[in-house]
């Protein structure tokens, strides 16, 4: 998450990847690299169009999308970099029609609002005391965008104050399981957020969004929130991302086997929030409490049925990898379920 912007210019693709050419109907794309300037320009043959890339979205383990600046807004590049293509292709939720002139080929307006969002997921302090100002931002998810303006705390620490120290900084761990899926759901998108989003978000694309998958998972939904299966249960945020499929077995067989069935799932309601709660969260929340009626609380022993086929690589069977077409990559589907031969995608 530290990873998730960079100036254009410190971009590891892009220093590898220095000319990068793709040809769309009449349109001709170059994006090229020196050590002074990322350029990005647009010609039909007749005229052309160029701007110097300003960021970097993404690591780059599915892809990578530029924003640069023109006219005094941020615009999002017509074209990203996919790492399983090696080039450019149309950035995902770009209108793949043709575009009309040279300016919407070389990109989309982001209003301000979109904008605000975009870099408040992928900076750091781009959004202080309710302004939108990107002069003074960190690139990537850095400890303040989780915890929270951090001065206060790191005083009272180092004067040896403990305990001050650990009441001046927000700790997200404090949440309840709900609460906590919803605070990752504030960048990674929670249920509320598909469900009452663009139509758009209602394909096979919303498996980019966990919060929101896990949050229709049925497991999820008759145990009203079960510790167990908020993000952090499986994830940790201050490490780099697991990607062996069998280091998660041990977290499904804690509930999945004889003795977890046997547990009573932890209920939580979304009542009892404390002051600490993020804003992006609190308004998942509450859009969240005012449309998803909770369903009836599943007995223990249903909800941690015991898997009559295997006991290990749980998530290649019950959290499919789903092709997204226009990422070019495919993402593990956090709706957990049993998947029935020729099913189609629950959306």
């Amino acid at each position: 998450m530290a990873q998730a912007a960079a100036p254009a210019a410190n971009s590891e693709i892009l220093k590898s990847h220095s000319d990068l050419i793709e040809q769309r109907a009449e349109f001709h794309y170059e994006l090229s690299t020196s050590q002074q300037a990322v350029n990005f320009s647009v010609t039909d043959g007749a005229q052309s169009l160029s701007a110097p890339i300003a960021w970097a979205f993404g690591l780059g383990h599915k892809g990578q999308t530029y924003i640069y600046e023109r006219d005094g807004g941020f615009y999002e590049s017509h074209l990203s970099f996919y790492k399983s293509l090696q080039a450019l292709d149309l950035t995902t939720g770009h209108d793949a029609t043709n575009p009309d002139d040279l300016k919407s080929a070389m990109g989309r307006w982001l209003d301000a609002d979109e904008a605000r969002r975009c870099f408040g997921c992928h900076t750091t302090a781009s959004n202080v005391g309710g302004r939108f100002d990107t002069s003074h931002l960190t690139p990537g998810v850095q400890c303040e965008s989780c915890h929270g303006p951090g001065a206060n705390h790191a005083a009272a620490m180092k004067a040896g104050k403990i305990e001050a120290g650990r009441a001046a900084i927000f700790n997200p761990r404090r949440l309840d399981p709900v609460a906590s899926v919803d605070f990752c759901g504030a960048c990674h998108r929670t249920w509320a957020d598909v469900i009452l989003g663009e139509q758009k978000l209602r394909n096979v694309m919303n498996v980019r969004f966990q919060p929101y998958r896990l949050e229709d998972s049925k497991c999820w939904r008759n145990s009203q929130g079960d510790a167990r299966l908020q993000c952090i249960a499986c994830h940790n945020p201050h490490e780099q991302l697991n990607q062996e499929a069998s280091s998660y077995d041990a977290k499904c067989l804690t509930c999945h086997t004889s003795a977890g069935a046997e547990k009573s799932t932890t209920a939580k309601s979304h009542k009892g929030r404390t002051a600490e709660e993020s804003a992006p969260a609190k308004a998942a929340l509450v859009a969240l409490s005012t449309v998803q009626s909770a369903p009836e609380k599943s007995t223990p022993e249903q909800s941690a049925r015991v898997c009559p086929q295997a006991k290990s690589n749980c998530i290649t069977c019950h959290m499919p990898q789903v092709e997204v077409p226009s990422v070019h990559a495919t993402f593990f589907d956090h709706r957990i379920r049993v998947v029935r031969p020729n099913a189609p995608y629950p959306m």
